[in-house]
């Protein structure tokens, strides 16, 4: 029975070396899986951050904007612009139906030739009088006539004068009328209150204009314009944060329309009250250099500054979280993410940008690594968490 005993020993001992290679194979392909390892973005950040005091949010709005219509009420017969349309101050941009003042107009002006002839026919009147004056005056010395026939030229005389300043005074109403109704005529045409561009048609040709009325299937204004060189930055600021704005206090502005264009502002005023409602100041902010493609009700993001900004300030930098650069043989490194593996690459130090670190050897973009460990080296496989 021993040598049978025996016999069965190799293969107890073949068992268990496969066992123990097995163990070893498991814990070979745990240590060679990827490691979870948390990531950030390379990003672009500006050295104003450094003394930025306060951020807000706000809207782009004209300072000088105007709902234009006429004061006439009528159809509207001619519309000379549309949106966008730039226009100059006291250009004409629409017309309204003026048939019916036209007309008051042309019989005014009649009234005033009816009273001019009116101040002609009393003038000759008046010359015929004063003759016969003075010829009764000469003949009553004589008793050529009797003061009866005198008194009577006298009295025509009088009359005769009396009708002049009448019909002076009627020729000076005349005339009143007559301006007035030119007015009333001036008023159908509609002009352009100053330099700007129209933001917004309301009416088309055809429509009824009533200013001040609000008919059914009317329009009230015409067009709105806006002076672009008025534009300037509304934002609501909260009250606990007020005492760190002054006026003439440098900004910056960006916005959301054109993230690459950062432009230098002012603080222009401090509306003097506060919204209960959202426990807020109203802060208006003009542009220093106003960029052309700035237009109205663009949202904007706005820095208050404690100094203003540097033209060598005024250029992004490349910045990472600075948990994500570590030492590797003394000297600065980050891993990139790259297709599943961690790949190293040497930065170079710059100074703190509020809460990140300026880089070297890097680009926007790039994903790293944050607070890579010590058993991540390059070529390591990694998989991100998820957040």
């Amino acid at each position: 029975m021993a040598p049978a005993q025996r016999r069965r020993r190799p293969w107890l001992r073949y068992a268990i070396i496969a066992v123990v290679i097995l163990v070893l194979a498991g814990i070979g392909l745990k240590l060679a899986g990827p490691q979870t390892v948390e990531t950030a973005t390379v990003t672009s950040a500006y050295p104003s951050q450094n003394f930025t005091l306060l951020n807000a949010t706000g809207y782009v709005v004209p300072q000088r904007k105007a709902a234009v219509a006429s004061k006439a009420q009528g159809r509207l017969e001619w519309l000379g612009v549309l949106e966008g349309s730039r226009v100059k101050k006291d250009e004409i941009i629409a017309r309204i139906e003026s048939r019916d003042v036209e007309a008051s107009a042309a019989q005014a002006r009649a009234q005033v030739q009816v009273a001019e002839a009116n101040l002609a026919l009393q003038q000759a009147e008046l010359r015929d009088a004063d003759v016969n004056l003075r010829r009764s005056k000469e003949l009553l010395a004589p008793a050529a006539i009797s003061q009866q026939q005198y008194d009577s030229d006298l009295a025509r005389y009088n009359k005769a004068r009396a009708s002049i300043s009448n019909s002076e005074a009627s020729i000076t109403s005349a005339k009143a009328n007559a301006r007035a109704a030119e007015v009333a005529v001036e008023q159908t045409v509609v002009r352009a209150p100053f330099d700007g561009v129209v933001l917004i048609k309301h009416a088309n040709v055809g429509d009824n204009i009533t200013p001040f009325s609000a008919a059914a299937d009317t329009k009230g204004a015409i067009v709105t314009i806006a002076d672009m060189s008025t534009l300037e930055v509304e934002a609501d600021v909260a009250e606990s944060n007020i005492a760190k704005i002054t006026v003439e206090q440098p900004c910056e502005v960006l916005l959301d329309a054109l993230p690459n264009l950062r432009q230098e502002g002012r603080v222009s005023r401090i509306v003097p009250t506060v919204d209960r409602s959202k426990a807020t100041v109203l802060v208006k902010i003009r542009f220093v250099d106003r960029d052309p493609r700035v237009l109205p009700d663009m949202s904007a993001k706005i820095a208050f500054l404690s100094k203003p900004v540097a033209p060598a300030e005024n250029k992004p930098l490349t910045a990472i979280q600075p948990s994500a650069v570590v030492e590797r043989d003394g000297k600065p490194v980050v891993f990139l993410v790259q297709d599943g593996r961690a790949k190293q690459a040497p930065v170079t130090r710059g100074a703190k940008i509020g809460e990140l670190l300026a880089v070297q050897g890097v680009k926007p973009g790039d994903v790293v690594v944050l607070a890579p460990s010590e058993k991540l080296g390059d070529g390591s496989k990694v998989s991100v968490a998820k957040k």
